[in-house]
């Protein structure tokens, strides 16, 4: 990832519709019926920390760690959040076997520097039996764009090969879906007006009016997933697995 990237990310992840909206639907995900109180949960490549930052917030009743590639940002994260983030790889990840109860990872499988198997290895290897696994992805690589660029994302995932590569890993059962849908038009014109040559990525503040409509349509949506509705499309692709 560009080193601006970094910098924009660390001052725009908790205040930016996209990211409250992105973590929001990753602590669904791995709400207390899901994972109870006083378990293990590491955040791998957890950037500078957002992520960590709200789950800190929001789950104070689990035990909290992060790993992230890049040094820099791995100081950031540990400033932001007051848990230990290691810097390290998600190909060799520095943890005991069995090690965690849960793993949830955003946004990295799609990175240049991952080898998605390997990264899923060493998840199963670090995630105790019935351990709990939590993935953010991109969809759709023909929705690759300049923001891809910028973040260093060289692949995008639909529901189907998620499950796959999970599958593949040992988890199982393996969950996956579709979110950020309401919203999915208005991203495909983006993506068809900017094409490839925009100039920074899709990470920036956005005027308030807009930042809480986008806000307010992925709340809508995290509303109806509740109820089982769901769209069979949209920008991201969520995974929930377990250990096999």
């Amino acid at each position: 990832m560009e080193r601006s990237e970094y910098l924009r990310m660390a001052a725009q992840e908790g205040s930016m519709w996209w990211y409250r909206a992105l973590h929001a639907r990753l602590l669904d995900l791995c709400a207390p019926d899901r994972l109870a109180a006083g378990r293990t949960l590491l955040d791998a490549g957890c950037g500078t920390g957002g992520l960590l930052a709200r789950l800190v917030a929001q789950r104070p009743d689990l035990v909290l760690a992060g790993l992230e590639y890049d040094g820099e940002a791995a100081a950031i994260a540990r400033s932001k959040t007051g848990r230990p983030v290691t810097a390290g790889s998600v190909h060799a990840m520095p943890f005991a076997d069995a090690q965690f109860d849960a793993i949830v990872s955003a946004d990295v499988l799609c990175h240049a520097g991952v080898d998605p198997g390997l990264a899923l290895a060493e998840f199963h290897r670090c995630l105790r039996p019935g351990g709990l696994l939590v993935l953010n992805l991109p969809a759709y690589q023909w929705m690759a764009s300049a923001h891809d660029a910028h973040v260093g994302n060289v692949r995008r995932f639909t529901a189907g090969e998620c499950r796959r590569l999970a599958a593949a890993a040992g988890f199982g059962p393996v969950e996956t879906g579709y979110w950020n849908s309401l919203l999915f038009p208005l991203m495909l014109l983006h993506r068809l007006a900017a094409g490839r040559s925009d100039a920074h990525s899709d990470v920036r503040a956005f005027p308030a009016w807009q930042d809480r409509l986008f806000f307010t349509a992925t709340a809508v949506e995290r509303r109806l997933a509740r109820t089982g509705l769901a769209l069979p499309f949209g920008g991201s692709v969520w995974v929930r697995a377990r250990k096999a």
